[in-house]
């Protein structure tokens, strides 16, 4: 992936990725206070339950950051390209820079990004070639903590058993009903939405196509090579070991993708 910071100026893109950590920071404090740690004094879960919720969360908000700053891809003013492989770029007729083919140029960072995916407000930035592994990551990771939420404010009214002990002086147990309902209107909310997403993300990976290439139908009259899945994925995730397609505390080695492969966007 790189080690250079990417951030875009874009006032709509601030309030969309903060929307989405005031969801997650909503949950992180007031899910243990309710639920996790109360029940878990009772007696009623082990300390697994919490350890496993504050790793989905870690997880979750890691891929979001990195993300959100990580350059998605973006090409240099003049980038060096080899002889042997002039004939794959291509000179982009916005900002008149030449650029690999499956490029694309995005008109609210205004560049190009190689193999861009879609601009995308939730973690204001492109989703391109260096960063899509890291967004892939998100969209897991944010289905599975808000399954585990909404898991957890089912069984703290149906299925646990009732606290013995309820401090009424403490804001989060005099106002706890109103809490999970806010927590699982979000959670609702984000897994339905998040879900959708996360389907034809791995559908494009799947087909090795893009959503920009998906919108523009340039993939249905050309004939290339279909590449196995674990191929498509590992030079998504920069990876052939699948463990570590779920870890955001690495940095990201690209894979060498045969030209013969490239699509013209």
């Amino acid at each position: 992936m790189g080690r250079r910071i990417h951030f875009v100026v874009d006032p709509q893109g601030w309030c969309c990725m903060g929307l989405i950590i005031f969801v997650w920071l909503y949950n992180t404090i007031f899910i243990p206070k309710v639920i996790l740690f109360p029940h878990y004094e009772e007696g009623h879960i082990s300390v697994v339950a919490i350890l496993c919720y504050y790793f989905c969360s870690l997880f979750c908000i890691a891929s979001l950051l990195r993300a959100s700053v990580a350059d998605p891809g973006k090409l240099p003013e003049n980038p060096k390209i080899p002889i042997t492989e002039r004939e794959y770029w291509e000179l982009c007729n916005k900002c008149n820079m030449m650029r690999p083919k499956r490029s694309h140029h995005c008109s609210r960072c205004g560049h190009c990004v190689r193999r861009m995916d879609h601009h995308c407000p939730w973690i204001n930035n492109c989703v391109g070639e260096d960063n899509h592994w890291l967004f892939l990551q998100l969209c897991f990771y944010t289905q599975i903590l808000s399954s585990y939420t909404l898991i957890l404010d089912f069984c703290h009214y149906y299925y646990f058993l009732p606290l013995k002990k309820e401090n009424w002086d403490v804001f989060v147990f005099r106002h706890e009903l109103a809490l999970l309902r806010i927590s699982a209107f979000m959670g609702l909310i984000i897994l339905g939405g998040i879900s959708g997403l996360f389907y034809t993300q791995l559908m494009g990976i799947f087909t090795d196509t893009t959503s920009i290439e998906k919108m523009s139908n340039c993939c249905e009259d050309i004939s290339r090579p279909r590449k196995p899945w674990q191929q498509t994925f590992s030079e998504v995730f920069g990876t052939h070991w699948k463990i570590l397609w779920f870890i955001p505390f690495r940095q990201r080695q690209p894979l060498r993708v045969p030209y013969h492969f490239a699509n013209h966007v």
